[in-house]
């Protein structure tokens, strides 16, 4: 199991609504490809500025193509409106995606 940073761990905290069905016992320490997925997808606009200062936004746009790129049920994990708009934000705001 990965060891999350200080900050990652009370970014954790703070949302820890978010992650409501993850036991206490490892939500500090979740994957960065989870814990990007649980905040696209139900984090307000706070969270996700947030999120990309903390893992910084290049990063996680890396994590969340890969993630979508693995296999269609990893991509269903996604809110199909979650999808669409972080595929034209990051396609626009990070240069390693701009086509």
């Amino acid at each position: 199991m990965q060891e999350n940073s200080p900050e990652i761990k009370q970014f954790i905290r703070d949302y820890s609504y978010l992650f409501w069905y993850t036991p206490e016992k490892v939500k500090e320490n979740i994957s960065n490809e989870f814990l990007v997925e649980t905040i696209l997808n139900y984090g307000d606009l706070k969270a996700i500025k947030r999120l990309f200062n903390i893992i910084g936004v290049k990063h996680v746009a890396e994590i969340f193509f890969n993630s979508i790129n693995i296999s269609p049920r990893r991509r269903g994990n996604y809110f199909d409106l979650t999808l669409n708009y972080f595929t034209l934000y990051f396609n626009k705001h990070v240069q390693q995606y701009t086509k």
